[in-house]
């Protein structure tokens, strides 16, 4: 800490404001020792924008981080099902997009969308009702506001259905997980090389050798294996997960690990956390409760954590649960239709082996609302999230959410700003067990904690950070 000059009592400290600093106000110490006050917003939503005027379903979104563009895949009920893409731009919290462009004519379904940061094009991957429910997959290349493919690839010439995928960007290869049906409905990955406007195929790998439903993908940076998470439909339908590890066009697979054994499980979906190192695996259980698992990679297998409740299936539900990283927030953003009459959004902190949400949001209240799609926009800080509205003739429509934020943590805070200070000025600051003198409203005997916002409260707050307790209405013993 720059510590200097006078101090005016007995565990008051001296530091160089960064910013300014209001008289009573929480602050942090920075990393270069300098102090700031606590300071955050709340989670925040936009305002709902169709990307399609039209009957859609299978919604995916992926984020173009080379053009720094949305680009959202899905059918297209009014256009003969066709397979369909349509790149958006986020500007605060609105999007505008281009026109839309049809990746195939046949019927498309199981789509999936990701984004090759080798080859900066995207990947659809999706069953192809048009020719024998085969397994297949394009290339997209964003211009502008635009859109353009490549020939259509087939990687498996069977039924193939329950389709994840993600980025391996260690290999730089698309991996492309799905339930063989032509092979007993095996679970199975395959992986995809990106040349130009085409993508070639390596031979396709057996995960799990029983009927395998509801995989989701997604890849561990930190490790550098692809994490498959799955329900197991011959093993009393438990949730599974394997690790991959992907070596030129293959991929070899590590122990089968269950996370979940004692309920059922309607849908799945995975994210990495790339502050934390962890995967946060997410499923809908039984009587449609919200549920997360937090994953720790090490070698080529996972181990998983407690599970940790988001919804409680009664005041509110889980239903089509997306997540995706915020990694300006650092945070995990699961959206979800709530009960069937709105869409919520609820962003979680990994810790450890665990996860500690925050409280939901409502993104869209309506009837049926399904379809739910999410990523995150690394270039304006946002979440999409993605669906499709049944009570709007079942237009395809997004909101953009904003993750709550905050510069506390559980180690930062110091005490409270004796005075106004301009930044750069010498600021006093009251720490631990002095007497601060600058508050209001308070009530002698509690014990209060520094919001996020840096309000003080009688809840605990995430992080929780303890003020200190009040011995009147405007002076609080600080504790730290």
């Amino acid at each position: 800490m720059k510590s200097f000059g006078n101090i005016a009592k007995d565990g008051q400290v001296r530091a160089v404001a960064s910013g300014t600093l209001t008289d009573g106000k929480a602050v942090i110490i920075n990393a270069d020792g300098t102090v700031s006050v606590v300071a955050g917003s709340a989670s925040s939503v936009g305002s709902d924008a169709v990307f399609a005027s039209a009957s859609t379903n299978k919604i995916k979104a992926a984020f173009d981080s080379s053009n720094n563009k949305i680009v959202i895949a899905f059918r297209d009920a009014g256009n003969s099902n066709s397979g369909t893409a349509i790149v958006g731009t986020i500007s605060g919290s609105s999007i505008s997009f281009g026109s839309e462009a049809v990746f195939t004519s046949n019927n498309a379904n199981e789509i999936n969308i990701v984004f090759d940061s080798n080859s900066n094009k995207v990947v659809i991957s999706y069953k192809d009702q048009g020719n024998s429910d085969y397994g297949t997959a394009i290339v997209g290349t964003v211009s502008g506001t635009s859109i353009s493919f490549g020939s259509s690839v087939v990687f498996e010439s069977a039924h193939s259905y329950q389709m994840s995928s993600t980025f391996d960007s260690n290999s730089n290869k698309a991996v492309i997980v799905y339930s063989d049906v032509g092979n007993s409905g095996h679970g199975t990955a395959i992986i995809g090389t990106v040349s130009g406007t085409s993508i070639s195929f390596g031979t396709a790998a057996v995960f799990e050798a029983g009927n395998t439903e509801l995989t989701c993908a997604t890849f561990d940076s930190n490790s550098n294996k692809v994490v498959i998470g799955y329900k197991d439909a011959d093993d009393s339908n438990k949730g599974k997960a394997v690790v991959g590890t992907v070596s030129g066009t293959g991929i070899s697979f590590g122990s089968i690990v269950t996370f979940e054994s004692s309920t059922s499980i309607n849908q799945t979906t995975m994210t990495f956390d790339s502050n934390s190192n962890k995967v946060v695996l997410v499923i809908r259980g039984s009587s449609d409760v919200g549920k997360a698992y937090v994953g720790t990679v090490s070698g080529t297998s996972i181990s998983f954590g407690s599970v940790v409740n988001f919804t409680d299936g009664s005041s509110n539900d889980t239903r089509e649960p997306q997540a995706t990283f915020d990694s300006n927030a650092n945070k995990v953003v699961i959206a979800y239709s709530n009960k069937n009459t709105k869409i919520s959004a609820i962003s979680g902190t990994v810790s450890g082996t665990s996860i500690t949400f925050d409280s939901q949001v409502d993104v869209k209240v309506g009837d049926n609302l399904d379809n739910i799609t999410t990523t995150f926009d690394s270039n304006t800080n946002k979440v999409l999230i993605g669906y499709r509205d049944v009570s709007s003739s079942n237009h395809g429509t997004v909101n953009i959410f904003t993750s709550p934020s905050t510069n506390i943590t559980s180690e930062n805070f110091i005490g409270f700003s004796d005075g106004a200070y301009a930044t750069t000025q010498s600021a006093a600051i009251n720490t631990t067990n002095t007497i601060d003198r600058n508050q209001s409203g308070l009530t002698a005997g509690q014990t209060y904690f520094v919001q996020t916002d840096g309000t003080l409260g009688l809840t605990a707050a995430d992080p929780s950070v303890t003020a200190g307790t009040a011995i009147s209405a405007t002076e609080l013993i600080v504790k730290g």
